[in-house]
């Protein structure tokens, strides 16, 4: 029996922007390998025609916009639900920003089985229309979608509270073993292994980026901590506020999506800082704990759920500075949460566990 699956809701594959195009792109190998028939639907810049291409052995239907930002994305959903309507095979939808559309499939009688992500419409970042947009669209998702996918317990808690509980299934994201990675990956950027720190995360308030920065910076450290993401003086005044509170230990390198860069600095920093404090189950967090890294988080029910009890944590940017200033010095401590994070990656989200969760719920709704 073939076995077929469309995969919409991201920016296509290979991935190049962020955790839901990472997964679309090994999910859709993993099939692959399974026998499935995979599609993946790709938004692409400008003009012209929809095309379709192979990628290994994955079917890329490519549909270009020529609108920017969030209005572009809801207009490249739109139509790659038009044209996937038409191919009338079951959907996996990653996210719920434009969960409107699903009421589509529903007319058509396509199985439909919606990751729900965070609580995106948390997010300070957003206006108020924005908002209200995100809040509409995440209840309607939970109506219309055959099945919902929620990446963290307390997700599936949160939406709960808009269909029956048997309607979620828990599954969270997974992440790359990293036993090893390529050490002259660190010797553009001047750093040695063990003797920086790293921050990866979007330059958003809810990340806690300027608390980060500010707690690092309070002191000299003799150590660097290096920050990827996009940082412009001139884009906003929440990233010129971060760049000006940041003393000269602190690198800003830019937004890395060669994958062999990532790895290194992952692997080799000395500790991890994730400020997350808005969603589920974050990719970036999983990424760490894959590599070994020890995890200073944020202190929230998310974050302690995915980095376990023996990461350390701060609610304050007090505790932050004290905790950053304890990692730098205790070799021993660093040792053991090593160890702690390889453990509780191991428990909860090697990727065959995930993908193999993945392919068993869409085989238990008929896909």
């Amino acid at each position: 029996m073939t076995m077929d699956l469309a995969i919409l809701g991201t920016r296509g594959i290979p991935a190049k922007h962020g955790g839901f195009e990472t997964f679309a792109e090994y999910f859709s190998l993993y099939l692959k390998q399974k026998g499935w028939n995979v599609t993946v639907y790709c938004q692409e810049d400008g003009n012209g025609p929809k095309y379709e291409d192979d990628w290994h052995g994955i079917h890329r239907i490519h549909i270009p916009v020529t609108i920017e930002g969030a209005k572009g994305t809801i207009v490249f959903d739109w139509l790659s639900i038009l044209h996937a309507l038409n191919r009338k095979i079951p959907i996996l939808t990653l996210g719920y920003n434009t969960a409107i559309f699903c009421f589509l499939y529903r007319l058509k009688g396509l199985k439909n089985i919606i990751n729900m992500d965070g609580i995106e419409w948390h997010r300070a970042k957003w206006t108020a229309f924005e908002r209200a947009w995100l809040y509409m669209n995440e209840k309607l998702g939970s109506w219309l979608g055959n099945h919902l996918i929620a990446d963290h317990p307390e997700i599936k808690k949160h939406l709960a509270q808009f269909v029956p509980s048997d309607k979620i299934t828990v599954i969270p994201y997974s992440a790359d073993l990293l036993r090893s990675a390529d050490i002259n990956q660190l010797d553009q950027f001047g750093l040695k292994p063990g003797k920086y720190a790293i921050l990866i995360a979007r330059p958003e308030p809810e990340n806690s980026i300027l608390e980060i920065v500010r707690a690092y910076s309070s002191q000299k450290r003799g150590m660097r901590l290096v920050v990827l993401g996009n940082y412009n003086p001139n884009s906003d005044e929440y990233q010129k506020t971060v760049l000006d509170v940041a003393s000269d230990e602190t690198m800003f390198v830019g937004a890395i999506y060669r994958q062999a860069q990532v790895q290194a600095l992952r692997f080799f920093a000395r500790f991890y800082i994730h400020g997350h404090t808005v969603g589920g189950t974050n990719p970036s967090l999983v990424e760490a704990l894959g590599a070994g890294s020890p995890v200073l988080a944020h202190d929230n029910k998310f974050n302690r759920w995915v980095a376990g009890e023996d990461s350390f944590y701060f609610s304050t940017e007090t505790e932050c500075e004290k905790k950053i200033s304890e990692l730098i010095k205790n070799d021993e401590i660093i040792s053991s949460m090593k160890a702690a994070s390889l453990k509780q990656y191991i428990k909860k989200f090697t990727a065959d566990k995930v993908h193999s969760a993945y392919e068993q719920l869409l085989k238990e709704h008929g896909f």
